[in-house]
């Protein structure tokens, strides 16, 4: 499945619709363990914005493509 069909990945910001450009790669170091990804999914409107909430509490690792993305991601 690719970002333009329907029922691809979408943007994980609240009510956002569009097609998921970005895996924001990120865990909470006092529940998760260090090599243990979560993924939140963004637009390129909304990956800056996404990337700061998760950048200010130190829960960002990485942010990559949503097409680099594997299936041992998330």
């Amino acid at each position: 499945m690719t970002d333009d069909e329907p029922g691809g990945p979408i943007c994980s910001a609240k009510g956002c619709r569009a097609a998921a450009v970005w895996a924001l790669r990120w865990n909470n170091p006092k529940i998760h363990t260090p090599e243990r990804r979560k993924v939140w999914l963004a637009c390129d409107e909304h990956r800056a914005g996404l990337s700061a909430f998760l950048d200010r509490r130190d829960f960002l690792r990485d942010a990559v493509p949503v097409a680099d993305l594997t299936d041992r991601d998330g």
